[in-house]
């Protein structure tokens, strides 16, 4: 003898990478803020990994004409900040 009920059957959730995702055509930004290197032609926006630097790091690097300077603050590429950092890795180290 079986019993008929009146349960509803639950709902079997489908895996997670057999969805149908959005895929969307991402537009990549253009850059507008240039980089402050005088030798560089590359975008320092925040998207694109530039940074900020001060005017006495920009100097030690580059020298005094060779960049230009917005709000006391140099802005770099990535490529220009992996430089500095580069130029400026041993002068960090400290003596115990």
């Amino acid at each position: 003898m079986s019993r008929h009920t009146n349960r509803v059957q639950r709902k079997v959730r489908m895996p997670s990478n057999s969805r149908k995702k959005n895929k969307k055509e991402s537009v990549k930004k253009a850059g507008e803020i240039s980089c402050g290197i005088a030798s560089c032609d590359g975008f320092s926006d925040k998207h694109m990994g530039g940074r900020s630097l001060s005017q006495e790091n920009a100097i030690e690097t580059w020298g005094e004409g060779g960049f230009t300077v917005r709000k006391n603050r140099v802005r770099v590429c990535k490529g220009c900040y992996k430089a500095w950092k580069k130029d400026n890795k041993d002068d960090n180290n400290t003596q115990y």
